[in-house]
């Protein structure tokens, strides 16, 4: 006698083989979809078609972001600057660097009291020096041709002082009359260890003990 026939044993893989899901395309049993497209040949939402990921989205719309209108102060400086003759700006900074040294010259800091107005408020609340304390004083020396005293209240801006009047002379010279002077190149490396210079300078000249007391003003 013969049994009746069984269900069909499902066949096992043999040792050493390894599966891969179906071609594009093919879908299981259960219905999944292994190829990165949707039935019908389309591509689901949000991925781009042949299952090469999401869709990328245009960054700028096709006709571009329009400009911002100006506002009224903007324009009224556009159009100002446009009317102007070029030797207007170089005359006003002229004028302010002008007022700086009238300043400087009539208010005579050097017998002004230390809490006089304008006043550090850094040395007034603490009794250090600014990075920028003698500043004005040194100022008032160097117009009356008294370099060691300047030097004495702000080295570092006696040092600078040359090579800041000839950039402005340079730039001024420029705009309103179209020199061409020699250009100072100053790179990043100086300008940072002019201003690592300046702190240090700022600190030292706090420090109460000889001989950093001489550089306290």
């Amino acid at each position: 006698m013969t049994s009746a026939p069984g269900p069909v044993d499902q066949p096992h893989p043999a040792p050493g083989v390894v599966h891969t899901a179906p071609a594009d395309g093919d879908t299981d049993s259960g219905g999944f979809n292994f190829g990165g497209t949707a039935p019908g040949g389309t591509a689901p939402d949000g991925v781009a078609p042949g299952g090469s990921g999401p869709e990328v989205w245009p960054t700028t719309p096709p006709g571009g972001y329009p400009a911002p209108e100006p506002d009224r102060l903007t324009r009224f400086v556009l159009r100002l600057y446009e009317r102007s003759p070029r030797w207007a700006v170089p005359l006003a900074a002229v004028g302010c660097v002008a007022v700086g040294m009238s300043y400087a010259l009539l208010s005579n800091p050097t017998y002004a009291d230390p809490d006089a107005a304008p006043t550090c408020l850094l040395k007034l609340t603490t009794g250090l020096d600014c990075p920028g304390c003698g500043g004005t004083r040194a100022l008032w020396y160097v117009l009356h041709g008294d370099l060691p005293a300047a030097a004495r209240h702000h080295f570092l801006f006696v040092f600078a002082l040359p090579f800041l009047a000839y950039l402005f002379v340079a730039w001024a010279g420029n705009q309103a009359f179209g020199w061409r002077l020699p250009e100072l190149r100053i790179s990043s490396k100086v300008i940072g260890g002019f201003l690592a210079a300046w702190l240090a300078f700022s600190v030292v000249r706090n420090l109460p003990w000889a001989p950093f007391t001489s550089l306290y003003v």
